[in-house]
C-alpha cells in the first residue's frame, strides 16, 4: 500500500489549519489591543445636571401608590423635583410635593464608576407634612441604572418603590458597546487543495 499520498493529504491539513490558528490569533491580538485604547468619557458635572426617573408604583392594602416624577435638577450637590402620589382606590389621599435628594460629586463618581450608590433626601408635601425618603442607586452603564426608594409617610408607614434612571446628557452607548467581537472562525465549506494522487507503476 502507497502511504505517500496520505501523507501528503495529512500534511495539507495541518498547513491549512495553523495558518488559521495564526490568523485568529492575531486577530484576536488587534481586538484586545482596540479594547484596550479605546477611549472612555471623562466625568462632567455637566452630564450630571438633570436626571430623569421613571413612573413608578408599589402595592399597598387592597390597593395602589402610583408616583410621577418630573425630571430631577442638579443645585449644590442636591437633586431637586416635584412629585405626584395617586392612591388607588382611596384617592382622598392623594398628595403632591416637592422633593430633595442629597447626592455629592463623590457619589455621582462612583455611580459613574459603576459602583451602587446609597442617597437620602426629604419630601414636603403642599400641607407641608414632611416625607424621609432613603434609597439606593444600582448603575448598569454609565447613562442609567435601577432605583430602589424608600418613602416614610408616617412613623408605622413605609413605601417601596422600584424604578430607573437615566441622565441624558451621557450619550446612549451603541449597539453591542463593551463586548468585543469574536475572533474569526474557519470558513464553512472552504476547499483543501488535495494533492494528485500517485501513479502506481
Amino acid at each position: 500500500m502507497n502511504r505517500r499520498p496520505l501523507r501528503a493529504v495529512l500534511a495539507v491539513v495541518l498547513g491549512a489549519a495553523a495558518g488559521w490558528a495564526a490568523s485568529a490569533g492575531s486577530a484576536a491580538e488587534k481586538i484586545g489591543a482596540e479594547s484596550v485604547a479605546a477611549p472612555t468619557r471623562a466625568w462632567r458635572a455637566s452630564d450630571y445636571a438633570r436626571v430623569d426617573v421613571a413612573p413608578t408604583k408599589t402595592s399597598i392594602y387592597i390597593g395602589t401608590v402610583s408616583m410621577a416624577l418630573p425630571a430631577f435638577s442638579r443645585h449644590d450637590e442636591r437633586y431637586e423635583s416635584t412629585y405626584v402620589a395617586k392612591v388607588f382606590p382611596y384617592f382622598f389621599y392623594n398628595e403632591q410635593g416637592t422633593l430633595a435628594i442629597d447626592l455629592p460629586d463623590s457619589a455621582l463618581r462612583r455611580l459613574a464608576a459603576g459602583e451602587p450608590v446609597e442617597f437620602s433626601g426629604r419630601a414636603f408635601n403642599t400641607a407641608r407634612e414632611e416625607r424621609r425618603v432613603e434609597g439606593k442607586a444600582t448603575p448598569t452603564d454609565a447613562r442609567s441604572g435601577k432605583l430602589k426608594v424608600r418613602v416614610f409617610v408616617t412613623k408605622r408607614i413605609e413605601l417601596i418603590f422600584n424604578t430607573t434612571y437615566v441622565f441624558p446628557a451621557i450619550p446612549a452607548p451603541g449597539p453591542g458597546a463593551g463586548t468585543p467581537p469574536s475572533p474569526p472562525s474557519p470558513p464553512d465549506g472552504a476547499a483543501i487543495p488535495m494533492p494528485a494522487p500517485a501513479r502506481t507503476p
